[in-house]
């Protein structure tokens, strides 16, 4: 299928991106290679809060500055004699000090049985967990272009100067444009562990607080992670573009997965990618944490998110093409699934638009894309401009409010407006008739 572009023209300079101190270690080449991934387990062990060693002048848990933590001596003795017991080879080690955990990725001896092997570090007493290396994938993919039909909006004119925003359907069908008349999401910190943001496209200028990279590929940005992005917080009224559902949230772009080919429409992360990303957006205080990606059920995963959803974030997870719920990061209660609008979700999930849906592209492009993983994108807008309006939103009432802001929409998908007036206690929202001007873009 050819691609289509709108093209703006030389890309900016990066986004304002706060320095941070080094990176805790990527993952190698041979994580990535499936066969490879597939001779790897996660072994971690007990890592006491006491072996914290912080950089001069960092404070436990700073926004713009990240702590190193180091493995105790108990937890490197024990990892030294599980790895000569067992013949394990380290490939990774990094600590987890939320969990107060140190993890090592290992590759098996070549003829071990993988299964046997972690049933039998399972009954260890030295080990707290002991897991394959996972897999996991996004949910997107390409579009083809709608009709050039003007969605349905709201009765006044839309109050934009972006050109492409009348071809956003899903902004219009969420009414974020009624919505941002009380709430932008100004200031709210929105975690984006995905593949990597295009920081430097002009319709993110200014949006991505920081951004850190997990997965050692040191490539162009890419398409799933920006196109996640761009529903989100896409600036809006900088005559460029789309226009994001909370257009001043602040990202915090962790980047956790890699294209798996050259179109990059669809990306992957592991085990030890996102445990990294997740436990940065633990320290830098994200409100919300987005994750529209999934897999198997994962231990080590599933306590991360869990202590981020104790420390008071919200997660945002999309439902996978076979509806299910049973793995990461749907399993852990707590984290709100979301589905496409018009289509099967398991039981409790949300809806929101993820069909067609005109977001960012790499290089300052636009195209159309589809799928759960923007769903979940426009409910973690949607959060961030509750949020801005009451930072002691629980995602209990926050999921409450959206699921009743759905039951007067044809397709279930949640109304970002009908939420908004719920938390303020007032019922300023009404929707058009469907329009049917040819709206082009320029």
């Amino acid at each position: 299928m050819k691609r289509r572009h709108w093209t703006l023209g030389a890309a900016a300079a990066l986004a304002a991106c706060s320095a941070l101190p080094p990176a805790p270690p990527v993952q190698t080449p041979a994580m990535r290679d499936p066969a490879d991934a597939q001779r790897m387990i996660v072994v971690a062990v007990a890592n006491p809060p006491q072996s914290v060693a912080l950089e001069a002048g960092s404070t436990p848990r700073g926004y713009d500055t990240l702590p190193r933590y180091a493995a105790s001596d108990a937890a490197r003795a024990n990892l030294a004699q599980l790895a000569a017991q067992y013949a394990l080879r380290e490939v990774v080690a990094w600590p987890i000090p939320e969990l107060a955990l140190h993890c090592v990725v290992y590759a098996i001896p070549p003829q071990a049985s993988r299964a046997v092997l972690l049933q039998r570090l399972a009954q260890d007493p030295r080990v707290r967990l002991a897991q394959p290396l996972q897999t996991f994938s996004t949910f997107a993919g390409t579009a083809p272009a709608p009709s050039a039909r003007r969605p349905e909006s709201a009765d006044e004119p839309l109050p934009y100067n972006d050109p492409y925003v009348g071809l956003q359907r899903g902004f219009a069908e969420i009414d974020a444009a009624q919505a941002q008349r009380w709430s932008s999401g100004v200031g709210v910190r929105v975690a984006l562990i995905d593949s990597q943001v295009d920081a430097a496209h002009p319709d993110l200028r200014g949006r991505v607080r920081f951004a850190r990279d997990f997965t050692g590929d040191g490539a162009t940005p890419d398409r799933h992670g920006t196109e996640v992005a761009g529903v989100i917080a896409a600036v809006a009224n900088n005559r460029q573009g789309i226009v994001g559902v909370a257009p001043e949230a602040e990202l915090l772009a962790l980047r956790a997965c890699w294209p798996l080919d050259a179109d990059g429409a669809s990306a992957q992360c592991n085990s030890y990618t996102l445990a990294q990303a997740l436990a940065a957006a633990v320290e830098a205080h994200a409100q919300i944490i987005n994750l529209s990606l999934g897999g198997p059920a994962d231990p080590l995963l599933e306590q991360l998110t869990a202590y981020a959803i104790g420390q008071g974030a919200i997660v945002v997870g999309a439902v996978p093409p076979d509806g299910r719920r049973d793995g990461f990061p749907l399993s852990v209660p707590g984290v709100i699934a979301v589905g496409v609008a018009g289509e099967a979700a398991p039981p409790g999930a949300l809806h929101a638009p993820g069909r067609e849906v005109l977001t960012l592209e790499p290089g300052g492009h636009y195209d159309y894309a589809s799928g759960s993983s923007l769903a979940a994108a426009h409910v973690s807008g949607t959060l961030a401009l509750m949020l801005a309006q009451d930072p002691q939103l629980t995602a209990t009432t926050a999921r409450e409010l959206l699921a009743r802001s759905a039951a007067d929409t044809a397709s279930a998908s949640i109304n970002a407006c009908a939420a908004l007036s719920a938390l303020r206690g007032d019922q300023r929202c009404h929707r058009a008739a469907p329009a049917d001007t040819a709206f082009s873009a320029r």
